[in-house]
C-alpha cells in the first residue's frame, strides 16, 4: 500500500539502516540520488531499491520532482531522509492503518533527534512533527530554500510515533552542513518572508506545523544577536536540554551559537554590505 521515497547524496554510511527500516512498511522503495561519488547507489541497488539519479537544485525541487515522476507502485507515499530510521513502533502503527478506507489524505509523523549516538529527550527540538505519509496527489513540498515541510489541502491525521533522525556525522561535517544551511536560511529571509499558497501559513492556533512556523516568525521578530542567547536559554535551561548530558550541551550550544547566531551574523554582514549596519539591533526580518 505504501511506496517509500528517499533522497540521497553520499549517504553510504547511513542508507542501509534507512532502507532496512523502510522495508518494514514497503516493498517499493525509490532512491533519488544526486550523483553520489561513494557507494550509495550500489548499496541501494543491492538492497533491491529502484534508483534514479538527478542533479540537485534544492530540496523542494527534488522532492516535488520525485512526487511527479517516480513510477510508484502504491497509492500512498512515505518520504524519508537518508539518515532517518523508522522506529519499530511507527512501522507497526503504519501497518495497522487501512489506508484504502481511512478518512485522511495524509498523516503527520514525529521525529526524534539522535545526536552523537544519544536520543535527545529534552529541549523542545527532541521531538518535531512533519507531514511525511500521504496519498498520491494529495501533498507537495513547500517552496522554501530551507526548513521545508510537505503541505496538503486535505484532511490530515497524526501518528504519535517517530522516525529517528541520526545526526551521526563527525562534528566537522555537522558544522559544514549547518554553515551551508545558514546561507539558505539567510537567502530565505532576504526573500522578505513572503507567504503564498506554496508555503505553510503560520498560525498560533493551527496545526503543530503551523504553530512551529508561527514560533519561527516570532523568533525573527526579536532583536538580532540577542535572540540566539534567548533561544539557548529557553531550550537548554527552561526546557531541560541540560538533562541530556554532554551531548545535550554540545548540541544546544552549536544549534544556538553556531547555527542561529551565525544566521544573525550573516544578516549583519548583509546589512553592512547594503549600508544598514547602524540599525542592526532594531530591524526585523522585513527589510533585511
Amino acid at each position: 500500500m505504501i511506496s517509500v521515497i528517499v533522497l540521497t547524496y553520499n549517504s553510504a554510511k547511513s542508507i542501509s539502516r534507512t532502507i532496512r527500516a523502510a522495508k518494514l512498511v514497503s516493498d517499493d522503495i525509490h532512491i533519488v540520488d544526486s550523483y553520489s561519488n561513494d557507494d550509495t547507489v550500489a548499496i541501494c541497488r543491492a538492497l533491491g531499491c529502484h534508483v534514479v539519479q538527478r542533479a540537485f537544485k534544492n530540496y523542494a525541487d527534488q522532492r516535488n520532482w520525485s512526487i511527479d515522476n517516480l513510477p510508484l507502485a502504491h497509492p500512498w507515499q512515505l518520504h524519508l531522509d537518508a539518515d532517518e530510521e523508522l522506529e519499530a513502533e511507527l512501522a507497526r502503527a503504519i501497518n495497522t492503518i487501512d489506508l484504502s478506507s481511512c478518512p485522511y489524505d495524509g498523516f503527520i509523523i514525529g521525529r526524534k533527534m539522535v545526536f552523537m549516538g544519544r536520543t535527545l529527550r529534552f529541549g523542545v527540538l527532541n521531538k518535531t512533527w512533519h507531514l511525511r505519509l500521504f496519498a498520491n496527489g494529495k501533498a507537495r513540498c513547500e517552496n522554501r530554500l530551507y526548513d521545508q515541510h510537505f503541505i496538503s489541502p486535505g484532511k490530515i491525521g497524526r501518528i504519535n510515533c517517530y522516525v529517528l533522525d541520526h545526526q551521526d556525522q563527525p562534528l566537522s561535517e555537522w558544522t559544514i552542513r549547518h554553515n551551508r544551511w545558514s546561507d539558505l536560511e539567510l537567502n530565505e529571509l532576504l526573500r522578505g518572508g513572503r507567504l503564498d499558497q506554496d508555503v505553510v501559513a503560520p498560525s498560533l492556533i493551527g496545526t503543530v506545523i503551523e504553530r512551529k512556523r508561527y514560533a519561527k516568525l516570532t523568533y525573527y521578530a526579536l532583536p538580532l544577536f540577542f535572540r540566539a542567547f534567548g533561544y539557548f536559554f529557553y531550550r537548554y535551561v527552561m526546557r531541560g536540554g541540560f538533562l541530556d548530558g554532554a551531548e545535550g550541551l554540545i548540541f544546544h550550544v552549536l544549534q544556538a551559537f553556531w547555527f542561529r547566531f551565525l544566521v544573525d551574523a550573516k544578516i549583519y554582514e548583509e546589512r553592512l554590505t547594503q549600508g544598514h549596519g547602524s540599525a542592526v539591533l532594531s530591524d526585523r526580518v522585513e527589510g533585511i
